[in-house]
């Protein structure tokens, strides 16, 4: 019986799997490369695995995980219509913030994914994967809720940056942050990225016009 070929993401993934790009993959359980749609409109970026991620090999199936669920079922998604990934692919020990060598060593993994996916909207959760995709420095408080159109991956996308759903399990408030700003993300989907507008060019003279028109009704003032 012929075997069907891999989607292209599955692929990568099964590529990534004996990743030693960087010192994480000493003490990793698995590569935790990402879940979902492989051609999802929208794609979740987290920072790095977890314990439970480490061991069940899918990232967000802690209590953060949860809490997303909840946020994607508040806009009628599921985990099945979305894409979810982090910066880092393998944990970091004691859950401690990713290195910069390691973001550097794990991104060309996160920039092959967003290749492969070709998502309309990537939503960063945390200061990292919205540091790492939007170049800047801004911290997510700056920018959440922000969403801005960039090329990322040789594709136009539209980055919009959200907290990290475990800052709400540490400031119940935050939820209503969060859910205001999930709330906006069908609006965004259907948007896609619009062309940068740009001027009008000036209508072409009519030939020897016996009257000159007037400037504004050219459309120049």
């Amino acid at each position: 019986m012929p075997v069907s070929p891999l989607e292209p993401l599955d692929a990568y993934a099964a590529a990534t799997g004996t990743c030693t790009r960087c010192r994480l993959s000493q003490g990793r359980t698995q590569v935790v490369f990402g879940a979902g749609n492989p051609h999802a409109d929208v794609m979740f970026v987290g920072e790095a695995p977890g314990f439970h991620e480490d061991k069940q090999g899918i990232p967000f199936v802690g209590q953060a995980g949860k809490l997303l669920d909840r946020l994607l079922a508040g806009v009628e998604l599921r985990r099945e219509d979305v894409y979810i990934a982090n910066v880092l692919k393998c944990r970091p020990p004691g859950n401690r913030d990713p290195q910069p060598d390691e973001i550097e060593s794990c991104e060309p993994h996160l920039f092959r994914q967003i290749e492969l996916i070709e998502p309309k909207v990537i939503a960063t959760l945390g200061n990292f994967a919205t540091k790492l995709l939007s170049g800047r420095p801004l911290g997510i408080t700056r920018v959440h809720g922000q969403e801005q159109p960039l090329t990322i991956a040789g594709r136009s996308v539209l980055l919009y940056p959200l907290y990290h759903p475990a800052a709400a399990l540490y400031t119940p408030a935050m939820l209503k942050v969060l859910e205001a700003d999930f709330a906006r993300l069908p609006e965004l989907v259907g948007r896609g990225v619009q062309p940068t507008p740009v001027a009008a060019p000036e209508p072409e003279p009519e030939p020897e016009p016996a009257v000159a028109a007037p400037a504004e009704q050219l459309g120049l003032f």
